[in-house]
C-alpha cells in the first residue's frame, strides 16, 4: 500500500514537471530540462514577500499572486487600513483593457514574531523608509532570500546592501502609475515594464511573472517585464521622467491635465536640462526609456501646445485620472521622496559644478507645501510657476 501510494506520487509529480515544463518552454523560451531543474531546485515552492505593499507593492503582488504555481505562496506587508480592503479580494486592470480578479490574497500588516524566510523579497516602501525597513526585514531575510528594491530615485539600495551583504540585491526600475478606482481595485494607468537589474535568477524572476494556468486571465500583461545590465543608467533614465512628479504634486491635477498645459511642461524641461548636463558630464549614457530619446524630451515638452499635442500624442495617451506618487504622499499628509529625486540632481550637479536653480526652487516649494495642512495649500498654475521660476516673463501669465 505505502509502495503503491509513493509510486502514484511520483506519476504525478513526473506529470506536473512536464505539464510545467511545457509552459515554460512555450510561454518564455526555457529548455524542459531547465523548467524542469529549476522546480527541482526550489522543491516545488517559491515564497514571495511583496514588504511594504502600497499601490505599486498592492498591484505587483496581485500579478505574482495570478501568476504564481499552487505549490508558490505570496505574501503582502501592507498596512491596516489597506488589510481591510484587501479582505474582499483584489481587481486589476490597465490602460489597455487588461483585467484580472482574484477573490483572495495572503496579506499581512506586521512581521510575524517566528522568523519566517522568503525566496525573493519585494521591497516597495518608498525612498524615506527603507533604513526604517531593514529591523523587520531581517526577520524575512535568510541566507539565499534574494531583495529586489523598487524605488524611485537613486541610492537608497545602499542601505539594503549594507544591512544584507551576503545576500543578493537586485535594482528595479517601475515607470508606470498606479491608482485606486475603488477600495480593491488598482489600475495601471501608463505604459513601461517593471525592468530588473539582471543576475543569474532572471529565469527564476522570469517563471514567477510568468502565469502558470489559463485562469490567470490577463496576468502577463498586466505587468511587462524586462531585465537590464545598465541598471544605473537606467535609473537615472527614470529618474528624468521622475522629475515632473514634483511639479504635478505643486499643480495638484491630473498628469495628463499638468502635460497639457506648456508652463508646466516648461518646466519639467528646465529640471531635465539641469539633469543631462549633471549625467552628460559624468559619462552616463541614458538609455531609451520613452519613444523620444532623453535628450529630445525637453524639445518636445518645450513646444507649443497645439504642436505638442500632435506630436507628443504617445506622451498623452495616459490614464486622465493618473496622479504622481508625490501627490498622493501630499496628500496623505507624508514626507515626500523629493530629496531622491529632484535632490539627487542638486547634490551632484553641486559635485560637478554645474548650476541646478530650477530643482533646488522645485525642492523649496514641495518641502514648504510639506509642511502645510491641506486647507493652507494653494494649487500652482502654469503660469505662476513658470513666472517664479524665471522661465516665463510675468507680461506672459
Amino acid at each position: 500500500m505505502i509502495v503503491a501510494l509513493a509510486t502514484q506520487n511520483q506519476l504525478r509529480r513526473r506529470a506536473y514537471l512536464r505539464c510545467f515544463a511545457t509552459i515554460q518552454q512555450e510561454v518564455i523560451g526555457l529548455s524542459y530540462h531547465q523548467a524542469v531543474s529549476l522546480r527541482i531546485n526550489d522543491n516545488f515552492m517559491i515564497k514571495h514577500l511583496v514588504f511594504g505593499a502600497g499601490l505599486i507593492g498592492c498591484y505587483l503582488g496581485a500579478v505574482l499572486r495570478a501568476c504564481k504555481a499552487d505549490s508558490d505562496t505570496v505574501t503582502l506587508l501592507t498596512r491596516p487600513r489597506m488589510l481591510e480592503h484587501l479582505a474582499s479580494g483584489m481587481s486589476l486592470s490597465d490602460y489597455q483593457n487588461n483585467h484580472i480578479k482574484l477573490e483572495t490574497i495572503d496579506a499581512v500588516s506586521e512581521v510575524k514574531g517566528s522568523e519566517t524566510y522568503y525566496d525573493f523579497i519585494w521591497l516597495t516602501v518608498k525612498c524615506i523608509s527603507v533604513a526604517e525597513a531593514v529591523k523587520d526585514l531581517r526577520q524575512c531575510v535568510g541566507p539565499d532570500t534574494i531583495i529586489i528594491c523598487c524605488q524611485n530615485g537613486l541610492g537608497s539600495e545602499r542601505i539594503i546592501t549594507n544591512a544584507f551583504p551576503t545576500n543578493t540585491v537586485l535594482r528595479a526600475m517601475v515607470p508606470f502609475n498606479v491608482i485606486v478606482e475603488s477600495n480593491n481595485h488598482f489600475h495601471r494607468g501608463s505604459e513601461g515594464h517593471l525592468t530588473i537589474e539582471s543576475s543569474r535568477h532572471n529565469d527564476r524572476i522570469k517563471l514567477s511573472l510568468t502565469a502558470q494556468n489559463v485562469n490567470s486571465g490577463d496576468a502577463n500583461a498586466l505587468l511587462p517585464l524586462a531585465f537590464t545590465s545598465e541598471m544605473t543608467a537606467m535609473q537615472w533614465a527614470k529618474l528624468q521622467l521622475n522629475l515632473g512628479n514634483s511639479v504635478n504634486a505643486l499643480a495638484n491635477i491630473p498628469v495628463k491635465s499638468m502635460l497639457e498645459q506648456r508652463g508646466f511642461r516648461l518646466v519639467i524641461a528646465a529640471m531635465m536640462k539641469e539633469l543631462l548636463a549633471v549625467t552628460d558630464n559624468m559619462g552616463v549614457r541614458l538609455p531609451k526609456v520613452t519613444t523620444v530619446p532623453a535628450h529630445w524630451i525637453p524639445r518636445v515638452l518645450s513646444l507649443p501646445d497645439f504642436i505638442f499635442k500632435r506630436v507628443a500624442s504617445k506622451m498623452l495617451a495616459i490614464d486622465p485620472t493618473v496622479r504622481t506618487s508625490m501627490w498622493w504622499d501630499l496628500q496623505q499628509g507624508r514626507q515626500t521622496e523629493i530629496d531622491f529625486l529632484n535632490g539627487v540632481v542638486v547634490e551632484n550637479a553641486k559635485e560637478n559644478g554645474i548650476p541646478s536653480q530650477v530643482n533646488q526652487s522645485i525642492i523649496e516649494r514641495v518641502k514648504r507645501v510639506e509642511l502645510q495642512s491641506l486647507a493652507e495649500r494653494q494649487s500652482y498654475s502654469a503660469a505662476q510657476l513658470a513666472c517664479e521660476l524665471g522661465i516665463i516673463k510675468s507680461e506672459h501669465k
